[in-house]
């Protein structure tokens, strides 16, 4: 095996691996967005005058933090199945990584609310803003600013997470690399491909988190 045998395979491999890639950001950013909403509502309900709602939030926050990706994906994969519903593989993915990073989201973002002074809220509830108004235009933008770099950790987490959903059928860059691995009997250059691949993204967002970071740092 020479330098120029294994570049031109590595090309070769490079568009298929692309596209994985791009399935796997794509999948990763969307599941990430939703489960900040999901983060936020699980908040605003571990906080919430209902003993019931408190409860609730916490079973699923221990529920979700405390079991294996995997499993929770072959669960929301498989159950629907089992009632007679056909789940897209890629929907299953979206739901499960959505609801699983909203669990940690809640943690993360938690941390956030308790760190804004009581005052403010007292100033909106003056000023007759509703609670929604008070949260999503007051709160969330301090939140986001305070834990930035925690949430940008969390995003690198799912797309390192995401590689498991080529389990239930999901073409992700994982998948590709299993397929290309497969019709080539080179699985140590396509995995090794992959992992650089994984790592462009995840260095990507990493850089990306930076940039903002400082952008919000210069604002008065």
């Amino acid at each position: 095996m020479n330098g120029p045998d294994l570049l031109t395979r590595c090309i070769g491999y490079s568009p298929q691996l692309l596209d994985g890639a791009l399935t796997t950001f794509l999948l990763s950013a969307v599941a990430v967005c939703c489960g900040f909403f999901v983060g936020v509502f699980v908040y605003t309900m571990s906080v919430s005058d209902s003993r019931l709602m408190r409860g609730t939030a916490r079973v699923y926050v221990s529920v979700l933090r405390g079991t294996p990706v995997l499993a929770q994906l072959l669960v929301f994969y498989y159950v629907p199945s089992a009632l007679g519903l056909e789940l897209p593989g890629l929907a299953a993915a979206v739901i499960g990584l959505s609801l699983n990073t909203g669990a940690y989201q809640s943690q993360i973002l938690g941390a956030g609310f308790r760190s804004i002074a009581p005052g403010q809220i007292e100033a909106a509830s003056t000023f007759n803003l509703t609670r929604a108004q008070t949260l999503w235009h007051i709160e969330v933008p301090q939140v986001v600013r305070a834990t930035l770099p925690a949430l940008v950790s969390e995003m690198i987490d799912i797309v390192k997470a995401s590689a498991v959903v080529s389990v239930i059928s999901v073409t992700d860059l994982m998948r590709v690399g299993q397929q290309l691995s497969s019709s080539t009997y080179r699985p140590l250059e396509v995995y090794a491909l992959a992992a650089v691949f994984y790592l462009a993204i995840t260095s990507l967002l990493a850089g990306a988190g930076h940039v903002y970071a400082l952008r919000v740092a210069r604002r008065p």
